[in-house]
This record gives C-alpha cells, structure tokens and sequence, in this order.
C-alpha cells in the first residue's frame, strides 16, 4: 500500500510542484477528508532526496492549513450549523450530550484548535466545528495560525529527518496518530472521572 501511495504522490508533486502541499493541506483542513499530513510529509521526503527545498514545503503547508482552516471555518459558520444541529438527539448523541459538546468546545476552544491539528480525522473537522459552534473568529485565527506553525515544522522535520525510508516514514507516522488519539482520549477520560467525583462530592454535602 505504501508504494502504491508513493507513486500516486509522486504524480501528484510532478503535476503541481510546492502548490501539492498547499492544496493537499488546505483542502483536508477546509474539511474535505484528504490526507493532508501524508502530502507534507512527502514533501519533506522529496527534499530530503534534494527535489525540493524543505522550507518551501513547510512554508506551503503553513499557508495551506492557515486558509484551509479559516475556510473551514467560514463554512461552518455560514451553513455548518444547521447540519451540526441535526445530529442533536439523533443515534448515539443525546440532546444533553450534545449541548456538553458544544459548551466544552466554546469553553476550550483554543485547545480543541490546537490538539486537533496533530490528530487525523479531527483536523478536518476543527474548523467546521468552530464556526458551526459560534467560536469567536479571532480566536481560532490566532489558534489555527499557531497550531499550523508548529505542525507544519514539526511534521516537515520529521518527513525531512526520516527520508530514507518512506514504508518505514508511513508506518511511523500512522503509529504516532494511534498513541496522540489514545493520549486525547485518556486525557479526557481522566478529565470526565475527575469531574464526576467532583460532582458526587458536592451532592452528598449535607443540605444538598
């Protein structure tokens, strides 16, 4: 699979150059599920092999996640949250569930715009959701343009540091997207636990 994927990148970089990175990432930040993160890291791979400068391909990726997700963003905004509402009491997502979800997210907006960046699936949705939710614009610019800085460094230099194997650089990377979505779930869990004790506490006070 990973070969496949290579050749199907390479095409990809041959046709459109810098502007692939660019595209590939502002596109999956704008909420289309493409594989943003696997485009950089390419990318860095290509110039690791010397056919690209590396920090063109970081600059490009900074810029495509920058404006994929305040498209992403606009999007949520202007009609994402009729569709976001639909979900309000239907399958698993009960009204009172929901409403939690969208308080916690305006509540910790800025760590939701941060944290999703390195997770894959949530990049996608981060800025639907925040202009969906009503989260200030401000804010998840300076939030966004943070997280896309670092992200974008982080995951070139890694791209760049591992270059010599691309099976070895996937394999590494889907690993990593594992154990960053267990740690998010786990810090969750710890934080609902601690809350709930938090809960009972103050509800067995007497004259409560």
């Amino acid at each position: 699979m990973a070969h496949d994927l290579y050749h199907l990148l390479a095409r990809f970089f041959a046709d459109y150059g810098y502007a692939a990175v660019f595209l590939g990432v502002m596109l999956e930040n704008a909420g289309v599920p493409l594989p943003g993160e696997t485009v950089l890291l390419f990318g860095a791979f290509l110039a690791h092999a010397g056919n690209l400068q590396l920090r063109w391909v970081v600059a490009n990726a900074m810029a495509g996640a920058t404006c994929g997700g305040a498209l992403g963003y606009l999007l949520g905004y202007t009609g994402g949250l009729p569709l976001v509402r639909w979900f309000r009491g239907r399958a698993f997502v009960s009204e009172h569930r929901f409403d939690r979800a969208e308080r916690t997210f305006l509540k910790h907006g800025v760590w939701a715009v941060l944290g999703g960046r390195f997770i894959t699936g949530l990049r996608i949705l981060v800025g639907l959701l925040a202009g969906a939710f009503r989260l200030r614009f401000g804010v998840f610019f300076l939030a966004n343009l943070a997280g896309a800085i670092v992200w974008a460094v982080a995951i070139g230099a890694l791209g760049y540091a591992l270059g010599t194997s691309w099976e070895r650089l996937v394999r590494l990377v889907k690993t990593l997207d594992w154990i960053l979505l267990l740690a998010v779930l786990a810090a969750i869990a710890i934080i609902a636990w601690r809350r709930r004790g938090r809960s009972r506490g103050v509800s067995e006070k007497p004259g409560l």
